[in-house]
């Protein structure tokens, strides 16, 4: 396995996990969720032995039913399972927001970051970003403001 395939691999694991913890899902639905929001198909071969291997570590569990002459599993997500699904969920928040940190333009007056699309406005020489018009008028007023002397002008 190449180190590119470990990583999709990895990758669907993890969207596995995030199909599970919406709700109870047999295998079939998790595949065609993963299809439709990933764009790619996944395979049963990645798909089932991962459900068993959460079972065996105590992160899933199933409900049978019998469909015709077969068996089919619903899996859902059990209480540790969902800690588990909890902490990767912030673990992950926190790669992708360091990762994303470097493009993203902090307000310059209510110092939200903005991920894409900043209002930019060049005041006093310097461009400056905002998350919005309204910020930037509301920083243009203080500055005014505090260059004259505080004082109001109607």
């Amino acid at each position: 396995m190449t180190s590119e395939d470990k990583l999709v691999s990895n990758f669907a694991r993890f969207y596995i996990l995030t199909i599970l913890y919406e709700g109870p899902a047999h295998g079939y639905d998790v595949m065609s969720k993963y299809e439709e929001r990933v764009g790619k198909k996944i395979s049963p071969g990645i798909v089932y032995p991962f459900l068993q291997k959460l079972e065996e570590q105590g992160y899933l569990s199933y409900d049978s039913n019998m469909v015709g002459e077969k068996e089919r599993k619903i899996y859902h997500l059990t209480e540790d399972g969902v800690g588990f699904t909890q902490k990767l969920f912030t673990r992950f928040a926190g790669i992708v927001s360091s990762a994303l940190e470097h493009s993203l333009d902090v307000c310059a007056h209510c110092g939200c970051k903005v991920y894409e699309g900043a209002y930019v406005e060049t005041i006093g020489g310097r461009e400056l970003s905002f998350c919005c018009v309204h910020c930037a008028d509301h920083y243009k007023h203080e500055l005014s403001d505090a260059h004259n002397g505080g004082m109001h002008h109607g």
